[in-house]
């Protein structure tokens, strides 16, 4: 079927279909007959399901049939008109939600969800993703392109192509996209605009490609990000969660979800610069203790500075799925891998040194289904998950999902 929709769908071509569903990854799902009893599958940009649109195809490979609505037949009560005049087809690729009514974005991510588990896991769950804070103007680290003429802007979805852009809707005001826009910036460079909790405003310029040293333009060359009582330094190589209520609200899930208990010993593994490391230290008390364990050196030369007066921390740079094997015991895990999940060879191992509890961070429901599957081979379930929209107006999903030790059913 894959082979015979290549060879009649071409890029270009438009069609009417209706939209079924959403998909993982931000795509919504449309079928289109190839010929009596075939069906095409196509991954449609800025539908809703239930609506009937126009498409054009986009590009065609030996996995994927891509397409964009072009035009709304029968729209569904929740499109709206985008907020950003950048948000279509040919704009700005970095919000592609924009189209869709806040509450049901929600709906669609705890779909995206509970498919992904259903699929990938085998496990039926049931999931809200919970409300942080308004839609717009939450986005404090951003990352921008200039283009042959020193523009500022960002880029088209799936393309190298920049859109200049006067303002981003989804920005806090502090990152100052208005007034960059107005500035003769040098051509075809990279820039890095965070703003902390402190109101610092760190701007820095470098390769597009985002690899070498980047170069201090404004601000501080560290900024500090408040975490409970402690203020955290975070240079700018080193990552930071990009919403502006994210640090308050998982290290509160997270405390919660591991009931960390005072002596107990916590593995914080791809830990940063230390948020969660900081919210257990109240918790594990001077008896207890934190190990930390980040591939990042830029993360942990901040997290060494940020813990140099707790002798109950410990930190190491490496290859989490290398250093992990250097490790025997642990009361509780967390975890807040990168987008590609722990993977089989990591979850293998933070099962040997059987913890108590294990606390995963995931902004993949994807690689966090997968590596759910993987704890349930060695008998960790599922007992609590909570999901939180702190990325409105994109498709992606922030989760935080406890597993406990338990017969494997």
């Amino acid at each position: 079927m894959e082979s015979k929709a290549k060879i009649s769908l071409q890029v270009g071509q438009r069609l009417t279909v209706e939209i079924e569903k959403i998909a993982h990854g931000g795509h919504f799902i449309a079928r289109h007959e190839i010929e009596p009893g075939k069906k095409a599958v196509i991954f449609v940009r800025h539908g809703i399901p239930g609506e009937k649109v126009e498409i054009e195809i986009t590009s065609t490979s030996a996995n994927f049939i891509r397409a964009d609505v072009v035009d709304v037949i029968s729209a569904s009560p929740d499109r709206l008109i985008a907020p950003c005049h950048y948000a279509h087809r040919n704009g700005c690729g970095g919000c592609d939600f924009q189209h869709i009514s806040i509450s049901r974005q929600r709906t669609l991510k705890a779909e995206v969800i509970t498919e992904q588990f259903e699929r990938i896991a085998k496990q039926m769950i049931s999931i809200e993703v919970e409300e942080v804070d308004q839609p717009l103007h939450w986005r404090t680290r951003v990352t921008a392109t200039t283009d042959a003429s020193g523009a500022i802007g960002f880029y088209s979805s799936r393309s190298h192509q920049v859109i200049p852009v006067k303002e981003c809707l989804i920005a806090v005001p502090e990152i100052g996209i208005a007034e960059l826009a107005g500035q003769k910036l040098p051509a075809d460079v990279r820039l890095e605009i965070a703003c902390s909790s402190e109101g610092e405003r760190m701007l820095a310029q470098g390769s597009k490609s985002g690899e070498g040293k980047f170069r201090q333009n404004s601000g501080p060359a560290v900024l500090h990000e408040r975490v409970g009582n402690r203020l955290l330094q975070v240079s700018q190589r080193s990552f930071w969660q990009g919403h502006k209520r994210a640090a308050q609200v998982l290290t509160q899930v997270v405390s919660d979800f591991a009931e960390i208990k005072a002596s107990e010993h916590v593995l914080d593994l791809y830990g940063g610069v230390g948020l969660f490391t900081a919210a257990c230290l109240d918790e594990v008390g001077p008896s207890g203790s934190v190990h930390l364990v980040e591939g990042s050196k830029d993360a942990t030369i901040d997290a060494k500075a940020n813990f140099a007066q707790n002798t109950n921390v410990e930190i190491s740079t490496g290859d989490v799925a290398k250093v992990i094997t250097r490790i025997d015991s642990a009361d509780v895990v967390i975890l807040d891998p990168p987008r590609e999940g722990a993977g089989k060879n990591v979850i293998q191992e933070i099962t040997r040194i059987a913890p108590r509890s294990i606390v995963y961070v995931a902004c993949d429901p994807a690689a966090l289904a997968r590596d759910t599957g993987y704890l349930a081979e060695h008998g960790y379930l599922i007992k609590k998950i909570r999901a939180f929209d702190l990325f409105p107006m994109t498709h992606h999903i922030e989760s935080v999902a406890l597993f406990t030790s338990g017969d494997v059913s």
